[in-house]
């Protein structure tokens, strides 16, 4: 059955996509959901126009994502906590302190959005990638110390 997607679906296709599904699929799950129409003149005429200002929307949101980008590139953030010896952390540092940290700085982002290559349970350099869109990400540099040292 052919369908048209009215909004993103993951793994099947993008706003405007007519793609080809199982009957069953599409009247159980798509239709039902609003994610799809069924595949005619009126529905194609009126899926382009959607699509229209949804390539509008995505340009604005990538143009924003790299503005945000230019800015986050040179931000680093100091977190202090308590370590044992070997300057190994109590704890580690989470998503959660580094959204802190850089709310602090004035930069608004959703903890979801910053990733580690691994966790930091040690004092020192690191970096996290910052995913602000879909082929937009930004690194920022995060340094931890030792909760009474001072930086220098």
């Amino acid at each position: 059955m052919k369908v048209i997607l009215t909004s993103d679906v993951e793994k099947i296709g993008g706003l405007g996509d007519v793609i080809e599904v199982k009957k069953g699929y599409a009247r159980n799950f798509l239709l039902p959901r609003k994610l799809a129409l069924e595949v005619n003149e009126h529905n194609l005429a009126l899926m382009e126009g959607r699509k229209k200002k949804h390539q509008k929307k995505l340009e604005m949101e990538k143009n924003s994502a790299v503005e945000q980008k230019q800015k986050l590139e040179g931000v680093s953030i100091t977190i202090r906590k308590k370590s044992g010896e070997n300057d190994v952390l109590f704890g580690s540092v989470t998503t959660a302190e580094i959204e802190k940290e850089l709310a602090a700085k004035g930069f608004s982002l959703e903890k979801k959005k910053i990733h580690l290559d691994e966790p930091i349970k040690r004092l020192g350099e690191f970096s996290a990638k910052v995913k602000l869109f879909q082929d937009v990400d930004a690194a920022i540099k995060i340094i931890v110390l030792k909760e009474e040292e001072d930086p220098s």
